[in-house]
């Protein structure tokens, strides 16, 4: 089913709040759910009729031991995805704070505006988008940059800057 701006129906979304530090972000549900309603909201995004997503906004510790025990990459990550096999439950996004808060910093974002774009990078990645290749990546930084805009999020990609999850998306 392709859902655009008229019929969207919103990707039902439960939220796990697993550490005690994203109490420093009292709207992060909120910014995360209008995120993952931005995406959608978008024509071009193929969604299984009743999408369901599984958030969870954690730790370092904890995004440290998901990313060495399933990605043999024993340290932490800003964002880890992990797909359904199959169904209306899409998968598994789980969001680090401690490193969402620091490259917030480093990028002269705020934490909000990062944890938007977390949030779509996730589901992007749930819904088949990746960024192996270079043509990936260009694919998916412009949908990711149309989607934040729709929210009124400046590019982050503007600067060619790296890609949330850490990997060169361009040369």
């Amino acid at each position: 089913m392709t859902l655009g701006q008229a019929d969207a129906a919103p990707i039902e979304t439960d939220i796990a709040v697993l550490s005690d530090l994203w109490d420093r972000l009292p709207e992060a549900e909120a910014v995360a759910r209008r995120a993952v309603a931005a995406v959608a909201a978008r024509a071009d995004i193929r969604l299984p009729p009743d999408a369901e997503l599984s958030l969870a906004l954690a730790d370092d510790a904890m995004v440290r031991n998901l990313n060495r025990d399933y990605r043999a990459k024993d340290k932490p990550t800003n964002v880890l995805s992990f797909p359904a096999p199959h169904g209306a439950l899409l998968g598994d996004v789980i969001i680090a704070w401690e490193t969402l808060l620091r490259e917030a910093e480093e990028e002269g974002i705020t934490p909000a505006d990062h944890l938007a774009h977390l949030t779509i990078h996730g589901l992007l990645h749930l819904l088949g988008y990746d960024h192996e290749t270079e043509a990936e990546a260009v694919a998916m930084e412009a949908l990711e940059t149309a989607i934040l805009a729709s929210l009124g999020i400046k590019d982050p990609h503007a600067a060619g800057r790296m890609t949330p999850d850490g990997t060169d998306a361009r040369p």
